[in-house]
């Protein structure tokens, strides 16, 4: 009775209109007032003891420093100039432009690890090309929402260390190595329908004639922003720094490249970036520290054993199984953020995970994939809302061309749900 309470003042909450940060939490607090817990569990203590345990783990002081990295190269003018690479890489012609999108935003995921970030500083530079070459702004909201999602896949990435503090035996690094083949393999899945589309409809017809940047020139303008995940990959890999020490490398890098590099950056810009990382790091610091109460609530009642034992019985099998999770969470992500669905649906499938005996670090990057998916799925896709604002349309004006990209997508995450391999041999043959 309690855990049906649990659950459904969290929806009752979070459809009122309270943020889903808060209504996690109060929710939790509610089921553990209720079912006053002997002292053995601590009571309403065990509120601020499981707020405060959930924001001492040292991978999490990763997350703010790469929330601050997205900040400062959005600001830098790096993505203009992958941008004018891409273009003399790729060059002119329809279908060029979305596919020079999806690629300097896969790039740019190996910097920051943020999808609205990536979104905010791709769509900066690449709506108003793609408005030019005759793109209809709906359009291109949509390759940008959905090539930003690519971001959470490819290192270094915030979801991905949001999962490792939720799950024993995920690494930051083996994660962050499993990541990245499927990164680009969605990247490329994105690839075929943009430029089906672009074909099929006559679009970016005035592409053609637009010029194409010099190669040698526009590497040269490029070289520092190419250098970035080099610098903070290579680096994790040579044993220079661990992940966390990264971040921190990558902040002062951009700080580097955008303040003595490209001049892009004054000192008068410092406070507003910092606030903006700040508030987003604190969001989601909030968010995660609150979804701990709901998750002591849920394990302390029980209430996650018996839907793993119904499951179970069902007979589905692992493969049955894993399918209806996928249904599930790909519904589930139309409303809600990645960290929410991480918070909340990771502690109830652990025990899924464990009787199955699903590999943590390849279920990770499948649930990675699912949430990637989410953020540009409407009617909530929060990479899709920061693009559609961008473009100045509405998120009913992309459903003609979002719905492609996003059976693209989901097609990439079941060719990893159903090879494995794809998400392991390289954390493997690296040796994590």
């Amino acid at each position: 009775m309690i855990g049906a309470l649990l659950f459904v003042s969290f929806v009752v909450l979070m459809l009122a209109g309270v943020p889903i940060g808060v209504a996690l939490g109060l929710g939790g607090v509610l089921a553990i007032g209720l079912a006053n817990l002997d002292t053995a569990h601590f009571g309403l203590l065990a509120v601020p003891q499981n707020f405060y345990a959930s924001l001492t783990k040292y991978p999490l002081l990763a997350l703010p420093m790469f929330v601050l990295v997205g900040s400062i190269f959005d600001r830098s003018g790096v993505a203009q100039r992958l941008v004018n690479f891409a273009v003399a890489i790729i060059g002119r012609g329809p279908g060029m432009l979305p596919v020079v999108a999806i690629m300097v935003a896969m790039f740019l995921g190996g910097i920051s690890g943020s999808g609205p970030a990536n979104a905010a500083a791709v769509g900066g530079v690449m709506i108003a090309a793609m408005a030019r070459a005759g793109y209809p702004a709906a359009f291109s909201a949509s390759v940008i929402g959905a090539a930003a999602a690519t971001d959470i896949l490819i290192p270094p990435s915030i979801a991905l260390i949001v999962y490792s503090v939720l799950v024993p035996g995920a690494s930051v690094p083996a994660l962050f190595a499993a990541g990245m083949v499927p990164g680009i393999l969605a990247g490329l899945a994105l690839i075929l329908p943009t430029i089906w589309l672009s074909r099929r409809h006559g679009l970016g017809q005035g592409e053609a004639s637009q010029e194409r940047p010099p190669f040698w020139a526009s590497m040269r303008e490029a070289f520092w922003g190419l250098l970035a995940p080099f610098l903070i990959l290579g680096g994790m890999r040579m044993g220079w720094f661990t992940p966390t020490e990264a971040a921190a490398v990558a902040v002062a890098y951009g700080l580097f490249v955008g303040m003595l590099v490209h001049r892009t950056i004054k000192i008068a810009d410092l406070f507003p970036i910092f606030k903006e990382a700040a508030e987003i790091s604190a969001v989601i610091l909030l968010i995660i520290g609150l979804a701990s109460i709901f998750a002591y609530s849920v394990n302390t009642l029980s209430i996650i054993d018996p839907i793993t034992q119904a499951i179970l019985q069902t007979g589905l099998g692992s493969t049955g199984a894993l399918l209806l999770l996928v249904a599930l969470l790909l519904v589930v992500g139309m409303f809600l953020d990645g960290v929410s669905i991480f918070l909340i649906f990771v502690p109830l499938v652990m025990p899924l995970m464990r009787a199955y005996q699903w590999d943590p670090v390849w279920f990770g990057i499948l649930l990675t994939m699912m949430v990637a998916v989410g953020q540009f799925t409407p009617p909530m896709a929060v990479n899709l809302m920061v693009s559609c604002k961008m473009a100045g349309v509405s998120m009913e004006q992309t459903f003609p061309w979002v719905w492609w990209l996003v059976l693209a997508m989901m097609i990439s995450m079941l060719a990893v749900l159903f090879f494995p391999p794809l998400a392991l041999w390289l954390p493997q043959y690296l040796g994590y």
